[in-house]
């Protein structure tokens, strides 16, 4: 028996092995090839891909246009998955890969029909624009097959491959939109709502400016105390639920000019806030190529997808993002005289299968019914001019004037542009597109108020160049002065706290290296949390007895270093108080807005002038059936720790903010078939940062890459991005790079040594 079931576990053993190294061998296949040469006949003259030790993609062309093929024939190679996935996203064709359990997904981005309208664009652009295009799509699709070779995700998920097309390149920059604007449609829809269940007093409540605030030219919003709206008395306890909050895209940057160097060159930092996935959704490239009759070497972060450097330097001037937040989005309440029609959609599933609805349109833009009345929604992503490839202008761009006059014409979703110089200048503008419609609405208006400036984009804006103090920050927080807010509208401002700390770390110093400024971005003290660890401290010791109940925890507290540090208890303590003691303050409003299938969610962020003056107030109506406000808090302390005990042990010890808020890197795959994990994740991360700072830090969210310049002098420019080159398990650029990333060091921005090269000709050329 023995002998049997030794011969049983070695040939499951041996069968283990086998299976292993089939799969092992299936996916090498996959592998591109990284050196030798080629021909295609989408090129001109001779253009090499190369690739350094970290994977970097060095581009060199004889033109932009065979540039774009290069860069096209590294993305194919290197994230062909990862760009369907947006490309479909944004068309709303995810359910023909993974069926009908998408369709509701897909119905949600079918309402912005952006397929058509990508489409549309890719006809009208002009004529270089589309041939760059064409370019990069031929690339994309010759190094997608030169492996030959499906890759896993393909094998695993059993899709059928689609060839890359010139309006897919415009969908990937749709989803960006998606991504970032999506929350403005939303945060207005959970006002109108709002307003609708509790009036208007209740949405000016929630509304009041914050405090926090870092408007480039000093000027602020007037602080006023709205009244606390009167709640209805409840019967029976609202149920208390966690709101949750919706990741704030956005970034970081700030600049100083030459005065602040040593060099005399001014200097950029941007970091890029967005959700963090396997693989990362920049990819490192630099391009070399000739632009009338000059050379051009521009080397930065790309966005598999699209032909440009989203975020870099060619020398002579740096730049970087971060989300505008104006309000680009109006819902549009529709009268009976308001024409609407049907518009057929179809939604290919696996099998031949088709999925058909109608979708309800208007002049105004798609229809949705809530809150028992029609609704169109005017967005900015739904005009002609949201998208375009204007941005390639900034590989040429020779100073900040030149910048600043291009940024009105680019057609990506509204940024906070800071760019600098080798000259020592630094310049703030806003680019992107933006309607000229001058009466923005956080709520719906009538049809009859609507404008039809929706059909421009907004060409007279402010700048600032080369502020006297010589320093520029945004983060995502009104950048705009007062008056020009009243212009733009609040598209889902952040709080406004990282901004005022990043803004006193710079005016603190007077002189700056790449050093200081990636020192800034790994800032992660906790200023904006030290009222509530103030408020939380007092709170649990306001008696003997209170202290001998928290013994542990006031320690905790007391030993909390005032930042989100990894083996902090304290801070894990204070902020998840907050939190919970949001969710108890505002149950009874949650409770209703959840009766009408939305949330406070959106409005989330707003929440802290009202916070402390319910705390400060107290009233009555707002205890949902707790004796008292004493009690309300202690109740979600409580709460609060046994969700941490339910989630991380009934040990207090355990709580430390590096397992709590861990960074978790995933592959898509591995959310759906966790034993896959191990193979296609990043290495868990102890946690080094959190909201509200400038070291901005989730479980899956945060600076997506850390970039800082000096153009004229670059030896010391850093981009640190937040995962490997490339997409497959098996390269050697998987995971390259984030290692540093998730230590906090600084990865050269330059191209290191070059280890792979791969020469590509045109097919008339001899060798």
């Amino acid at each position: 028996m023995l002998i049997w079931l030794k011969r049983i576990i070695a040939g499951l053993v041996l069968l283990a092995l086998a299976t292993t190294a089939t799969l092992y061998g299936v996916l090498s296949l996959s592998l591109p090839s990284l050196d030798g040469t080629g021909t295609s006949n989408g090129i001109t003259a001779a253009t090499t891909v190369e690739r350094d030790a970290l994977g970097q993609a060095v581009i060199t062309a004889q033109s932009r246009k065979d540039a774009a093929y290069g860069l096209g024939f590294a993305h194919g190679q290197d994230r062909f998955f990862q760009m369907d996935l947006l490309r479909r996203n944004a068309a709303g064709e995810l359910s023909e890969l993974f069926g009908s359990a998408a369709i509701k997904l897909d119905k949600n981005m079918r309402f912005h029909q952006l397929r058509k309208r990508s489409q549309a664009i890719v006809a009208s652009l002009p004529m270089d624009q589309q041939q760059v295009l064409q370019a990069y799509t031929q690339g994309v699709n010759e190094g997608r097959v030169q492996a030959g070779f499906q890759s896993f995700e393909y094998l695993l998920s059993g899709a059928t491959i689609k060839a890359w097309r010139s309006e897919d390149s415009i969908l990937t920059i749709f989803s960006m939109y998606l991504d970032l604007q999506s929350a403005n449609f939303e945060r207005d829809k959970a006002l109108i709502y709002l307003e609708h269940i509790f009036g208007n007093a209740m949405r000016e409540f929630i509304l009041q400016p914050s405090i926090h605030q870092a408007a480039l030219d000093g000027s602020r919003l007037p602080i006023r105390r709205a009244l606390i709206p009167e709640l209805p008395t409840l019967s029976v306890q609202a149920d208390i639920h966690d709101i949750g909050s919706v990741n704030l895209y956005g970034s970081n940057n700030w600049a100083v000019t030459g005065a602040l160097t040593e060099s005399g060159k001014a200097m950029l930092s941007d970091d890029m806030h967005l959700g963090l996935a396997v693989p990362s959704i920049w990819y490192r490239a630099q391009l070399n190529y000739q632009s009338q009759n000059s050379p051009v070497t521009v080397t930065g972060v790309s966005l598999p997808g699209a032909p440009a450097i989203v975020v870099g330097t060619n020398d002579h001037i740096a730049w970087g993002f971060t989300n505008g937040y104006l309000d680009t989005a109006d819902w549009i309440e529709l009268s009976s005289d308001d024409e609407t029609w049907q518009e057929k959609e179809h939604i290919q599933l696996p099998n031949d299968e088709v999925h058909t609805y109608s979708l309800l349109m208007s002049e105004y833009g798609p229809v949705q019914q809530f809150n028992d009345k029609s609704y169109a929604l005017s967005w900015v992503g739904h005009q002609p001019y949201a998208v375009n490839l204007n941005l390639l202008a900034m590989e040429t761009a020779l100073t900040v004037d030149d910048a600043l006059a291009l940024a009105p014409t680019v057609g990506i979703p509204v940024q906070n542009m800071i760019v600098v110089d080798q000259h020592g200048d630094a310049g703030w503008g806003l680019m992107g597109a933006i309607p000229a419609r001058t009466n923005p609405s956080d709520i719906a208006m009538e049809s009859i108020n609507y404008s039809k400036q929706w059909q421009d984009n907004d060409s007279s804006r402010a700048v600032l160049k080369n502020p006297e103090n010589g320093k520029l920050w945004t983060a995502n927080s009104r950048v705009v002065s007062a008056q020009a807010h009243t212009r733009y509208g609040d598209g889902g401002y952040a709080l406004g706290a990282r901004a005022v700390q990043i803004r006193d770390r710079l005016l603190a110093k007077e002189t700056f290296n790449e050093d200081d400024f990636n020192q800034l971005q790994h800032d992660n003290d906790a200023l904006f949390l030290t009222p509530w660890h103030q408020h939380l401290t007092a709170l649990l010791s306001h008696n003997e007895a209170s202290k001998a109940r928290f013994k542990i925890d006031l320690q905790h507290l007391a030993q909390w270093q005032a930042c989100a540090c990894a083996d902090s208890v304290g801070y894990t303590l204070v902020k998840r108080f907050r939190t919970s003691f949001i969710n108890s303050a505002f149950a009874p409003v949650e409770a209703q807005m959840k009766e009408s299938g939305v949330g406070l969610r959106y409005i989330k962020r707003y929440l802290e002038p009202a916070l402390w003056q319910l705390l400060e107030q107290q009233p009555q109506s707002w205890l949902n059936q707790h004796g008292s406000w004493q009690i309300l808090q202690l109740s979600a302390y409580e709460a609060a720790k046994q969700k941490l005990s339910a989630e991380f042990g009934p040990n207090m010890a355990s709580w430390q903010w590096g397992e709590v808020n861990a960074l978790k890197v995933k592959h898509p795959f591995s959310k759906q078939i966790p034993i896959l994990s191990q193979f296609l994740d990043m290495p868990k991360t102890s946690a080094f940062g959190d909201t509200f700072m400038p070291s901005v830090q989730g479980r899956d969210f945060g600076a997506s890459q850390r970039f800082i310049a000096q153009p004229g002098a670059l030896s010391n420019a850093i981009m640190t991005v937040a995962g490997g080159q490339s997409g497959h398990p098996l390269s050697p650029f998987y995971r390259a790079g984030f290692h540093d990333y998730a230590q906090g060091n600084a990865t050269p921005l330059l191209p290191g040594q070059v280890i792979h090269a791969l020469t590509i000709r045109p097919k008339d050329q001899p060798e």
